[in-house]
């Protein structure tokens, strides 16, 4: 991985609010025109998993969830609407712990995350009602479809899809921009055995290249009200074979906390 050009990271203007059964690709591609953009080599598109979602109609009432004798168990320790912890429960496939304010779970595409990714917040206006937003089905999936519609409209096949989201981390305050998806790029970048600058072999390092992306576009996305979606990545590039955002994730047997 090396960036041979100066890298930049250009917000994408003028896109509508996304609503369910939008053409979200179509969107995206018609704000990159408007923008003046042209994709160069190794371009990443970094996409929010929240517009991903809206478009998909991930979206839950919750004046329609009943919750279970679990979920008002578990709400009464963690200080949560019940209903919103049924939905967060049909998300997951663990709870990996619990404190007040806090609901940690493993969600079932493999995400170890507060309250399965199920989100209230950019949702929408006080007249939608009490509406949560779930995480896309396969982002990695949608990832690939996303790249494909772009090599189809810029006629390049070394183009790239990120889906970003917002994660907390276990030892440290803040949330930081990480990848849920990807497609076109090496998510994870293996460097056991490649040497340091004094030849010494490095013996665990790996990087989160997907994350790190994911992580720059964030900071022109924002996290509350600045309503940018969508970053066009351009710089960047790498000679690792492309590898999708669930081979970042850490599995059961070798996480450590869990």
């Amino acid at each position: 991985m090396r960036v041979q050009t100066p890298l930049t990271l250009t917000p994408l203007p003028g896109l509508p609010l996304v609503r369910p059964g939008d053409d979200l690709m179509g969107l995206l591609i018609a704000a990159i025109d408007r923008a003046g953009l042209v994709p160069g080599p190794r371009a990443v598109l970094v996409v929010a998993q929240k517009v991903v979602s809206k478009a998909e109609g991930r979206f839950v009432d919750l004046a329609d969830v009943v919750p279970s004798a679990r979920a008002r168990d578990i709400a009464a320790m963690v200080d949560k609407d019940p209903r919103l912890v049924e939905v967060i429960l049909s998300e997951s496939d663990e709870v990996v712990a619990t404190r007040r304010g806090a609901l940690i779970v493993a969600h079932r595409l493999g995400f170890v995350m507060a309250n399965a990714g199920v989100d209230q917040s950019n949702v929408g206006t006080p007249e939608d009602g009490d509406r949560v937003l779930l995480l896309p089905e396969d982002p990695d999936g949608w990832c690939t479809r996303a790249r494909e519609a772009l090599s189809a409209r810029y006629g390049r096949d070394d183009l790239a899809v990120v889906m970003a989201d917002s994660f907390g981390r276990a030892w440290r305050h803040g949330t930081v921009g990480v990848a849920l998806g990807a497609a076109g790029l090496p998510a994870l970048i293996d460097c056991i055995g490649t040497p340091d600058l004094f030849g010494r072999a490095l013996r665990v390092t790996q990087i989160g290249f997907a994350d790190e992306i994911a992580a720059a576009a964030s900071l022109l996305m924002g996290q509350a009200a600045e309503g940018v979606p969508a970053v066009l990545v351009q710089g960047l590039s790498w000679q690792h074979p492309s590898m999708p955002a669930a081979a970042l994730l850490r599995d059961k047997a070798g996480d450590l906390f869990r």
